[in-house]
């Protein structure tokens, strides 16, 4: 048997616990400014739930993004960390490509949440497959498909006349968590896609004082 406890701080804090595809238990805050102090009380309290403990689990999966930096790091820092710990193997995905899962679709659409600054992080799929993304755009430069996920009701006046049928509005750790490695594999890197807001000076500021020469 396997039990798996997935993590996804891409937009909110979500956390997800499975065993051989069964949903054991799911949490999430949805707040997206308190990662840091949300996430590991969430996954105590999945594990409470299901009556299990950190020793019990086989695998951990995370959302890789793409997703704001500083939230997305925390979660991505922390199963990294619980996987070292317990010397278990480590899963990222993209955290796109959950919605798709659950969106159970068999045409060609658009996944989208919001990125913030006027902005969709998107990728297009046909089914659940990914067929090329995520990017980062204005709305407006979407593909002309059906668009779902939870970036449509943020930026529904800017998506034109595209198609919002219903659909997950939300990214399902539980879900994630159930499906396992059974989800693409992408890799180990965060889905940034573009620079923090929060840059380091690229010119170190100078903290002499500059005396003035009093002429004669």
């Amino acid at each position: 048997m396997t039990l798996v406890l997935a993590v996804d701080t891409s937009a909110d804090v979500r956390v997800g616990l499975a065993r051989d595809g069964e949903v054991l238990a799911r949490r999430h805050v949805a707040d997206t400014r308190a990662h840091l102090e949300s996430l590991v009380p969430l996954i105590r309290e999945a594990l409470t739930e299901a009556g299990v403990g950190v020793p019990d689990l086989d695998l951990i999966t995370v959302g890789l993004g793409p997703g704001p930096f500083t939230g997305l790091r925390v979660g991505i820092a922390a199963a990294q960390m619980l996987a070292s710990v317990r010397n278990l193997p480590l899963h990222g995905v993209c955290s796109l490509d959950v919605v798709a899962a659950a969106a159970g679709r068999d045409d060609e659409y658009v996944v989208a949440s919001d990125a913030r600054r006027k902005e969709l992080y998107w990728a297009h799929y046909r089914g659940a497959e990914r067929l090329n993304g995520p990017h980062v755009s204005a709305p407006e430069d979407l593909p002309a498909l059906p668009v779902i996920g939870p970036g449509v009701q943020a930026y529904a006046d800017r998506l034109g006349d595209r198609p919002r049928p219903d659909g997950p509005t939300e990214i399902d750790a539980a879900l994630m968590a159930a499906l396992g490695t059974a989800l693409p594999s992408a890799g180990t890197q965060p889905l940034y896609l573009r620079r923090p807001d929060a840059a380091e000076p690229t010119r170190r500021k100078s903290t002499l004082v500059r005396k003035r020469v009093r002429r004669r």
